[in-house]
């Protein structure tokens, strides 16, 4: 991953420059406010065991 600037004309913070990390690979951008908000939605670990082996079968 590479550290990039990216440009948000939408937001309405005033801030239009926000610093962030771009996937080489795959083009992920990844930025404190969408880690800030997988953090706060991960499931628990027993819960994602489940899902990861339902999706396997099905």
């Amino acid at each position: 991953m590479v550290e990039e600037v990216f440009e948000d004309l939408e937001d309405d913070t005033g801030l239009l420059n926000f610093t962030g990390w771009r996937c080489l690979a795959c083009g992920e951008i990844l930025d404190p406010t969408i880690a800030q908000n997988r953090i706060g939605h991960m499931p628990p670990m027993l819960q994602r065991a489940r899902m990861r082996d339902f999706a396997r079968v099905g």
